[in-house]
Parts: structure tokens; C-alpha cells; sequence
């Protein structure tokens, strides 16, 4: 009961602060990949909503759905789709963002210690120049950040405890953003015309708690992620410039609340806010709150 009194205080705490949080370039969530391993069904379809509240009170409703395929005890894929709509002074915009094809391979269990790794691509849906009236739009109302990334992790699991780390590699840039600070009337956003972002690596500690029903499970979880260096964007004259301090590490801490109807259903809560944060972040994933909400169903 004590350990059930403290997750509800965390998940209420959570829920009212607001700071930097980390959005979805694709890092925070492909560690999840892995959960399908131990479980005894061969498909699971996920249907989520996201909702944040960005910089400059620009609001983000952001669905997605994803399909994860069990090909055997050891190996399994992972499909996702997701979708943006952004709304703020400048207007709403809402197109598909990304598309993810994810592999995670488990190895044997033994003495309840089990290692995992994963590997796959993000694939963008559009060119990061969505715009409205004609007018270039900055990042923060983008749905995807035009980029082709590989992910390479690991994940080590022990009782309780899940160790997850995922580099995420920028391959290939597609991003075609024109939106220039100096000739807009907001200053709330930098100038990230033709934009191109730096790897990430990230470091996740999470644990399991069951209630004796098993109806609820809780998992609270730390992320610490490190920008490995200073984007860059072209200023006016087609000169490459680097966004001072926009590398760095961010710290997060995240709670993930499981409800299951059944064996074969289940829904997640989760509310994440950060401890620490980069100075600048010009990728637009800046969110002062996020909430999810998952909706899994195994068979």
C-alpha cells in the first residue's frame, strides 16, 4: 500500500510541473520494443494519443499507432506510424511525421537476468516545410524533423529492473525548412532554415511494480539523454552556423501506469517532466507537458 500511495503522489507531482520535456525524435520510445519478448501472444496493435503544450503555448495533439509482430521467442518486429496537428499564434498545422521499423532480438534468460538488443530506421513523411498561407513555419509546428535515422541498443533486464540504452544516427537529411527569425514577427523561435540535427544517445533506468491483483502495474522510469553536438542551420547568405548550446544532456523522469481489462488488453497512462535540459532546442521538441494515452491489444 505504501509503495501504491507513493506512484499515485509521483503521477499527481508529474502531472503539475511544467518544463522542457522531451517529445518523440524517436529515442524516448523505441526501448519500449522490447516488452512484446516476454510476452506469449504473437501480435500486439497499439493505438496512442499524445497530447503537449509547447513553447509559446503552442499545443500538440499527436496519435500514432504501431504493430509489433512475434516472429519467435527471440525475435520480433516492430511497425509505427505517427501523426501531428500543432496549434498556436500561427495558425494549426497537421500532417503524418514518421514512419519506424524497428528489430529486437532477445537472448536467453538466465538466472533471471535477460539481455536484449535492437536495431531499425525512422523514415520521415514530409521535408520539415510545412507551411501555412504560403508562410515558412518553424520546427515546433513540424510534424517530422526530415531525417532518416538508424537506432542501435541494448537493453539488459534483471527481477524488476529494466537497463535500456539506444543511439539514434542521423543517415540521411531531407529536411527543407525555410523558416527565418529575422523575417518573422515572433521572436519565440530560432531560425532552423535548412536544418540539420546531431545524434543522440540515451541511458533508461526503469522499475516494474505489480499490485497483487496484477491489474495495475506501475513503472517509473529516469531517462538521461546527451545531444552529441550543436545543430546547424544556413543563414541568409547559404552560410552553415551552429545554435550555440544546443548540445548537451537532459535528464527526464517518466511514470507509465498499466491497466489490464484482460490477458489480451491493457491501458497506459504516462506523464513525463525533466529534471535538467539542454539551453537550446531548436528541433522544436520542447514541451512544458505530456500525457499519453496507449490503448495495447495482444493476440
Amino acid at each position: 500500500m505504501k509503495k501504491l500511495f507513493l506512484i499515485l503522489n509521483i503521477t499527481f507531482c508529474l502531472s503539475k510541473l511544467f518544463a522542457q520535456g522531451c517529445s518523440d525524435a524517436g529515442i524516448c520510445s523505441v526501448g519500449a520494443v522490447t516488452s512484446l519478448s516476454k510476452n506469449n501472444d504473437k501480435n500486439a496493435i497499439e493505438f496512442a494519443s499524445i497530447y503537449g503544450i509547447g513553447l509559446a503555448d503552442v499545443t500538440y495533439i499527436s496519435p500514432y499507432i504501431s504493430y509489433t509482430r512475434k516472429f519467435s521467442d527471440k525475435f520480433s518486429l516492430n511497425s509505427r506510424v505517427t501523426f501531428s496537428s500543432a496549434h498556436g499564434s500561427f495558425g494549426t498545422k497537421s500532417s503524418f511525421g514518421d514512419a519506424f521499423l524497428i528489430g529486437s532480438y532477445s537472448f536467453k534468460e538466465k538466472k533471471n537476468k535477460q539481455w536484449s538488443i535492437l536495431s531499425g530506421f525512422k523514415f520521415p513523411l514530409n521535408g520539415s516545410n510545412l507551411k501555412i498561407n504560403g508562410f515558412s513555419l518553424p520546427l515546433d509546428y513540424q510534424s517530422s524533423l526530415g531525417t532518416f535515422d538508424l537506432f542501435l541498443g541494448a537493453n539488459f533486464n534483471y527481477k524488476k529492473w529494466d537497463f535500456n540504452s539506444v543511439l539514434q544516427v542521423p543517415v540521411f537529411n531531407i529536411n527543407k525548412n525555410s523558416y527565418f527569425d529575422e523575417f518573422s514577427a515572433s521572436n519565440d523561435f530560432p531560425t532552423t532554415n535548412l536544418f540539420k540535427r546531431k545524434s543522440d544517445i540515451l541511458f533508461r533506468t526503469t522499475y516494474t511494480i505489480k499490485t497483487k491483483s496484477k491489474k495495475f502495474t506501475f513503472k517509473p522510469n529516469i531517462l538521461f539523454i546527451y545531444h552529441l553536438g550543436e545543430d546547424t542551420y544556413e543563414n541568409i547568405f547559404g552560410i552553415e552556423k551552429s545554435i550555440k548550446n544546443s548540445d548537451g544532456l537532459t535528464i527526464n523522469g517518466n511514470l507509465i501506469t498499466s491497466y489490464s481489462f484482460n490477458k489480451n488488453s491493457s491501458l497506459d497512462l504516462s506523464l513525463a517532466t525533466p529534471f535538467l535540459v539542454r539551453e537550446i532546442r531548436p528541433d522544436g521538441l520542447t514541451r512544458s507537458f505530456v500525457g499519453s494515452i496507449i490503448y495495447k491489444i495482444n493476440f
